[in-house]
């Protein structure tokens, strides 16, 4: 069985000898030696500053939302995962969609201006992929209507843009290190941002708002990543860059082999330094997609078409929002009933690759 991902293990000897230390010391959460030691190197490797641990990405969005006035609106991308649309609803606050750019997949920064309100309190914009948003046109909008920026950069690890990292644009940036990521801690993520004083706040809020045993200054929650998963990661940060050159030989491959097939599409990268996180291919229409899907699934090969839906057409949402949405969402709507994310991880071998792209020509 081959799937669109692979979890990154590292050998088991290695993170054994972490394991080792963690019982050694009865310590396995509560801000542990190798969560402070991850928080050291990862701000290094990422070229980034203030950068804060936290046991998943979902919860690091939701910190960050807690920024953001309830009751407003946050303009954002109904073509990404889940999470990115329901952390809004969860912190009070009403989701409007903006178009995406049909080359990038990412969020149109003209839809974004020409839908703000008196209500507009936030711009949450996905790098959709790990391929960088139009960042300073969001930042002139943001700036323009006093707006806050954040950013879902749940793939975007390790990915610059200009030359310096994408993680420091926008108010406040979220990496998600789940086990399907470029970089995992099992579970786990990460906010980023310049300004200090939110920073420090960010900590509090992360940990109930304790700041000693007598005192509690806001209502925060649990957010604390533990020994085990900083442990996974620190043996993962030794092989990262070895892992993205080795998915970025596989996303050459396939682009090389499937880009003389008439119809089909790749997103257009506008990155420096990518990590190939994905490898998303747009088909004909749905049809030839939901052909291609099923045609792989047949020869166990199991791919992924993300992000579809959109999230703007979820259950929860009312019969007239699901209608509106549609009617000012046509690239996204058309994108999402094309798209098909192949296979693609470090450990991928280019007779897969050469298996799935055969699957491909077949059929097409």
């Amino acid at each position: 069985m081959i799937f669109v991902t692979r979890t990154k293990l590292p050998p088991i000897h290695r993170y054994y000898k972490y394991l080792e230390k963690i019982w050694a010391n009865n310590w396995v959460t509560n801000n542990g030696e190798f969560v402070l030691e991850l928080e050291k190197k990862l701000p290094v490797y990422l070229g980034v500053s203030n950068l804060l641990l936290v046991t998943n990405a979902t919860l690091a969005l939701q910190l960050a939302m807690k920024s953001i006035e309830p009751g407003g609106e946050v303009i954002t991308t109904p073509f990404t995962f889940a999470a990115s649309t329901n952390v809004i609803l969860w912190e009070n606050l009403t989701p409007v969609f903006a178009d995406i750019d049909p080359e990038t997949l990412n969020i149109d920064p003209d839809d974004i201006e020409r839908k703000i309100t008196k209500k507009t309190k936030a711009i949450l914009a996905v790098h959709v992929y790990g391929n960088p948003c139009d960042v300073t046109r969001i930042q002139k909008i943001a700036r323009k209507h006093n707006l806050r920026v954040i950013y879902d950069a749940a793939h975007a690890f390790g990915v610059e843009y200009n030359g310096s990292s994408v993680l420091n644009y926008g108010d406040t940036s979220i990496l998600s290190f789940h086990a399907t990521k470029v970089f995992n801690t099992i579970e786990g993520g990460a906010l980023i941002t310049s300004n200090k004083s939110q920073f420090e706040k960010y900590k509090l809020m992360r940990n109930f708002g304790i700041v000693n045993e007598e005192k509690v200054t806001l209502p925060g929650i649990n957010a604390k990543m533990n020994e085990f998963q900083a442990a996974m990661g620190l043996c993962n940060l030794r092989t990262v860059d070895r892992d993205i050159k080795a998915r970025k030989k596989m996303y050459k491959l396939y682009v090389f082999k499937l880009e003389k097939i008439e119809g089909l599409k790749f997103q257009k990268l506008v990155t420096s330094k990518y990590n190939y996180s994905y490898m998303p291919v747009l088909f004909r229409n749905k049809k030839h997609r939901d052909l291609i899907y099923d045609k792989l699934r047949e020869n166990k090969i199991h791919a992924r078409k993300y992000f579809y839906p959109l999230t703007s057409s979820f259950d929860y949402f009312t019969t007239t929002q699901k209608k509106e949405n549609k009617k000012s969402l046509p690239i996204a709507l058309n994108t999402a009933d094309r798209v098909l994310c192949l296979p693609l991880y470090a450990e991928l071998t280019s007779d897969i690759v050469n298996e799935v792209v055969f699957i491909i020509k077949e059929n097409s």
